[in-house]
């Protein structure tokens, strides 16, 4: 609720951020428009339209980047208030106080990414008939816990080193880079096919292209459930025990408060 007052207080930062998304919406647009009528072999997988397919990558991408900087900048905030240090004394759990740090920026994120897709459909006239919404959903949701996982291991770096995160900043430009989110990962030289191989944002895009581009037929989006169901059983108790870590860390050396 205290994000959202904030939030809500700055009525020009709400609009601009609005018209900001339709103009990116617009580029993307244009975008496919020089790209429409070129013979790309790799397009049919995805019914031809780079419109609809670089939507979904951005709108996807918009996830991640709320996931790799929500926990950390929030937890960068307590710091420079001083109520980091009041707030892990409490008895409330570290998850929770994880979770509630990054509800809101969800949220917005959430609203921002309906705007994208409703531009698309409504304003410039994508079809997602054939797509499996409920597919799209647990696409959805095991990215953001994946993406999430990536998140907390940043900020348990900004606890330790106070600025800068190696893990968003590396993950963040990797997955840009080698995730497909403006191209296909099939462009890609086969030995980079083999690192965009080992990022979950790679398996995130396609399973929700696959839902949502390709009849949402389930064994394209079983391709893409089964790796990201096993990077969040693996990173998720990983950056949960990395957090708590650095946490006893920052305490015992007297540094939970400082920035």
């Amino acid at each position: 609720m205290r994000d959202i007052r904030i939030e809500s207080s700055y009525h020009f930062s709400f609009a601009f951020q609005v018209v900001a998304i339709f103009l990116s919406v617009v580029s993307y647009y244009f975008l496919a428009r020089f790209v429409e009528g070129r013979v790309i072999s790799e397009l049919d997988l995805y019914g031809g339209d780079y419109f609809a397919f670089i939507l979904i990558g951005v709108a996807l991408h918009n996830y991640l980047t709320t996931s790799l900087h929500a926990f950390s900048r929030s937890i960068r905030e307590s710091q420079v208030a001083g109520t980091l240090e009041a707030l892990v004394s409490t008895q409330t759990s570290l998850p929770t106080i994880l979770l509630s740090s990054a509800l809101y920026p969800f949220v917005w994120t959430s609203c921002g990414v309906g705007v994208y897709l409703g531009l698309g459909v409504g304003v410039f006239g994508i079809q997602f008939a054939s797509g499996s919404w409920l597919a799209a959903v647990c696409i959805l949701m095991l990215s953001i816990l994946v993406f999430s996982g990536f998140g907390i291991l940043s900020a348990s770096f900004i606890l330790v080193l106070k600025r800068g995160s190696p893990v968003a900043w590396v993950f963040g430009e990797l997955s840009w880079l080698l995730g497909g989110i403006l191209y296909p990962v099939s462009v890609l030289p086969e030995w980079l096919q083999a690192f965009s191989a080992c990022l979950p944002v790679t398996y995130a895009i396609e399973g929700m292209r696959a839902a949502l581009l390709q009849g949402g037929s389930w064994p394209a989006v079983q391709a893409s459930l089964g790796p990201l169901a096993l990077f969040a059983c693996i990173v998720l108790p990983l950056s949960l025990g990395s957090f708590q870590y650095a946490t006893k860390h920052a305490r015992m050396a007297g540094t939970l408060a400082q920035y």
